[in-house]
């Protein structure tokens, strides 16, 4: 089994949506390289970031916590 990181998921649904760093960065609320540092695992959302996020990204807040990828 393959563990799929909440970075990994953040990116994945970002990229699926088409959107940039920095156009995913405003519909957030942050920065650019804030969304970069998610995404690279140097450090991760607020936790009162995640209802907005699984809004944008159009997935659910569980949806960056389960389980893995085979």
């Amino acid at each position: 089994m393959i563990k799929i990181t909440i970075a990994e998921k953040i990116k994945a649904y970002r990229s699926k949506n088409a959107l940039s760093l920095s156009d995913f960065g405003r519909l957030i609320g942050v920065s650019a390289q804030a969304v970069c540092k998610w995404e690279q695992e140097k450090c991760y959302p607020d936790i009162i970031f995640l209802p907005r996020l699984a809004k944008i990204l159009e997935c659910r807040v569980d949806d960056f916590f389960e389980g893995s990828a085979e």
